[in-house]
């Protein structure tokens, strides 16, 4: 044994000092004209945390753009007037609600705008310009809101409306325009907006007294744009049974048991699919006669696991619905939730559905299930209102123009510190990304009087909404703890997150800790999306701690109140905060140590024989190369850990 590890070691030495030699060159370059890795990383000195007044809320840009009525329950806008009830607002005369310029299709072939009308208008006596063309309307009547545009027949592919063509011709620009009705020559309403971005609807923007905001050409109408179909549900908020919190790796078994247990549906929404494990359980459920519904990304960032490719298609092949969401002028940056309708039940969890997430064989996440059947109808309307969406396809026709790509899959075991726990939420709120979450996120960090406990992968920009009301509670007196992941593709941002805190907390003596929180017995990452609010309220989900997860990707998050809820995942926090029970065991035998150390010497020696008497070499070398030898070495002692945590193999006595 001792003999073969020598052997290893010899051959890691070798490739350190291979790859010491390419990091020697860069040592060398660096010294001449300074590193330009540097330049990547976040510095602490420029990573500035802003002032924000307390109990202000988010740009109302984020929000739907429209009124929430009762009425719209399954998410849709109603492309006609942005108002709840039509009764309490109807137009004085015709006007322009909102404006599709810049389709899918080529050529932008079938742009419209609505018109709203009050019953009984007659058209044949208006006409629209953007002060270049005029177009007439055509001899109808019209009550209520109806589409306008020269293309009815491709038009009525994208909007429920009923169709007007105009005659003449009058294209929207998508990079911006003025459209101004008119009525026999006198301006009834005017309307401007920006440039488009693909398959975005310009919605007017609601204001007191809508039937007189705009009656004449000093008035012009502004609005914002709303990707187009994207979903406008209101929050959900129910009482449940009773709830089943649990935290990963601990706890994989979990979704896998209410899995197995399912007697009517299951459905998926997530970013990724590569679960060998929950795949075969849900073949036994569509065996059982389970219906078993998927939604998933379409473009993951990196190209699709090609695990997921032979998981999904099996599944489709045995009965499984399996829907990919994305594309262009998709409704969502990413489609990037972790839940699961399991007959009256509801799972929302951090993590993803491949074994490193939910598998149990990496990540440290956070999860519920909920027993409730109002919250598993809320959530399946969003289920149902993603999948059949314009920009979504089928699997087996998704794939074949997908990119795929090799993953590897994580085999590590971990020890269980915390057991899932049987509890009783007083109250449970449904909140989404991109309509709900940040308004209501923001609403519970302002109301927090105690304690704050804030724990994320990581946090991209200081003047992030929900860092900077957590700075404000701080400042309030509330104790705030930020954890954060100390993996070594997020070490140089979270880093200088918590230096920018730490300087924060110390110039005005805030009750502010940061922490970075590395590989141990426990878990080999953090990737949980959680916060624990005065200890009563705990929030779960998928909601990455940046601008692009809470207003424009699809996030699902629960709200949990109650005080046994709150003390559950502060307990698990306050052990990953604290290390606690932790043996964090050097993922390194002594041998192999030695080697690595020879290495380096090797590698620092070589370099410096390069920076005495080869200077003019540094000049010869490239960034690309720097970086190239630096993401190398990275990738050979991660590849090191993984090796030990496969094989078990580990050397008493040497800890970190």
């Amino acid at each position: 044994m001792r003999f073969g590890l020598a052997v290893v070691s010899l051959i890691v030495a070798l490739g350190v000092i291979v790859l010491g030699l390419g990091m020697a060159v860069a040592i060398t370059s660096s010294s001449a004209g300074g590193s330009e890795s540097s330049n990547h990383a976040l510095s602490s000195q420029g990573l500035e945390i802003p002032n924000r007044a307390a109990g202000t809320t988010a740009a109302t840009t984020h929000r739907c753009p429209t009124q929430v009525g009762a009425s719209w329950s399954d998410g849709h806008i109603p492309t006609g007037p942005p108002y709840a009830d039509r009764s309490l607002e109807i137009p004085a005369h015709p006007m322009i609600l909102a404006t599709y310029p810049n389709p899918t299709t080529e050529g932008n072939v079938g742009e419209y705008f609505v018109l709203d009308a009050p019953a009984g208008t007659r058209l044949e006596d208006l006409t629209i310009t953007d002060g270049h063309t005029t177009a007439a309307f055509p001899n109808e009547t019209i009550s209520g809101p109806v589409a306008v545009t020269m293309d009815p027949d491709v038009t009525v592919e994208t909007t429920p409306l009923e169709t007007v063509e105009l005659e003449g011709h009058l294209r929207l620009a998508a990079d911006g325009d003025e459209l101004a009705l008119e009525r026999n020559g006198t301006t009834l309403d005017t309307v401007r907006y920006e440039r488009s971005k693909t398959a975005r609807v310009w919605y007017r923007e609601p204001t007191p007294g809508y039937k007189n905001v705009s009656n004449g050409s000093d008035m012009i109408a502004h609005g914002r744009w709303w990707p187009r179909e994207r979903s406008c549900f209101p929050s959900t908020v129910t009482e449940p049974d009773a709830a089943t919190a649990f935290v990963l790796p601990d706890s994989p078994e979990v979704p896998l048991e209410h899995i197995e247990a399912a007697e009517e549906r299951i459905l998926i929404g997530g970013y990724t699919f590569a679960s060998p494990d929950t795949a075969e359980a849900l073949e036994e459920a569509i065996d059982r006669g389970v219906t078993v519904e998927l939604l998933v990304e379409a473009g993951p960032v990196g190209g699709t696991p090609m695990a997921t490719d032979s998981l999904l298609s099996r599944l489709e092949s045995q009965g499984a619905t399996v829907t990919a969401i994305g594309g262009p002028g998709s409704r969502y940056r990413f489609h990037h939730p972790k839940y699961a309708v399991i007959d009256d039940s509801v799972l929302v969890t951090s993590e993803n559905w491949k074994p490193s997430g939910l598998g149990g064989a990496s990540s440290r996440g956070w999860g519920v299930v909920v027993e409730d059947p109002e919250l598993a109808t809320s959530l399946e309307s969003v289920f149902r209102a993603d999948t059949n969406g314009w920009d979504t396809t089928n699997w087996s026709d998704h794939r074949k123009t997908a990119t795929f790509v090799d993953e590897e899959r994580a085999h590590a075991t971990f020890s269980m510190e915390h057991e899932p726990a049987r509890l009783h939420p007083k109250q449970v709120e449904l909140l989404l990304a991109p309509e709900t979450a940040e308004p209501r996120l923001l609403e519970l960090i302002d109301g927090a009087t105690d304690t704050l406990s804030i724990k994320q992968a990581s946090i991209a920009d200081s003047d992030f909404a929900l860092l900077e009301a957590a700075i404000e509670a701080a400042k309030r007196g509330v104790e705030v703890r930020i954890l954060l992941d100390d993996s070594w593709y997020h070490e140089d941002g979270n880093q200088a997150v918590i230096t920018a805190l730490e300087t924060a907390a110390a110039d005005d003596d805030l009750p502010l800790e940061g922490k970075l929180v590395g590989s141990s017995d426990r878990h080999e990452k953090i990737h949980a999306k959680g916060i624990v609010i005065d200890g009563e309220t705990a929030i779960v989900g998928s909601l990455n701690w940046n601008d692009n997860s809470l207003r424009h990707n699809r996030e699902v998050v629960l709200a949990l109140h109650g005080e046994d809820v709150g003390a559950y995942y502060e307990r698990v926090f306050d052990d990953d905060w604290t290390g606690e029970g932790d043996e964090d065991v050097f993922p390194f035998p002594l041998e192999l140590l030695f080697a690595v150390g020879a290495g380096v010497a090797g590698a620092v020696l070589l370099g410096w024989h390069h920076l005495r008497f080869d200077p003019t070499r540094e000049e010869q070398i490239e960034d690309e190369r720097i970086y190239f030898i630096e993401y190398a070495f990275i990738v050979f002692t991660r590849r090191i850990e993984t090796q030990r945590r496969r094989t078990g193999f580990e050397t008493p006595g040497w800890r970190r």
